[in-house]
């Protein structure tokens, strides 16, 4: 998997902003969607506080870090599988969250079976990719096209 493709896939998806601001949820965030977490040192930071270059850099590849992992631990054959599904997967968990794409049941069976094609329907085939579909569908035309 290339780091620095996933990178440049998450800018696109959710951009890079060099200040604090408050996301669709209402919770404090920061460069390429890092949610601000109690033990950062941005917690207490005003929306509208300018974060550095190099912690919005920083934070994103903690988070990266973070969504790797959470792809080894929800799929056995992750790394067995083509840098293009691994990529996909990342952006995914990097959007649901671990627990978000834990629930992606019959999605996880197909890409065990290395059907990529019928992971791509179950992962249309979902509330996520309702809401949001453009970045969703970009996702499963890659996915459906490994």
């Amino acid at each position: 998997m290339d780091r620095k493709r996933v990178r440049d896939q998450l800018i696109q998806d959710e951009g890079v902003v060099y200040e604090i601001y408050k996301d669709h949820r209402g919770f404090k965030t920061f460069g390429i969607g890092h949610l601000v977490k109690r033990h950062d040192e941005e917690y207490d930071w005003e929306v509208g506080t300018p974060v550095s270059e190099e912690r919005v850099w920083s934070a994103f590849e903690e988070d990266l870090d973070i969504a790797i992992n959470d792809c080894l631990a929800l799929y056995d054959d992750f790394e067995s599988w083509p840098a293009e599904v691994q990529e996909i997967l990342v952006n995914m968990v990097f959007n649901l969250g671990r627990p978000g794409l834990s629930r992606f049941v019959m999605f996880k069976s197909a890409l065990e079976e290395r059907d990529w094609r019928l992971a791509a329907q179950y992962g249309r085939d979902s509330l996520w990719y309702r809401q949001v579909t453009n970045r969703a569908e970009r996702l499963m035309s890659r996915l459906e096209n490994v």
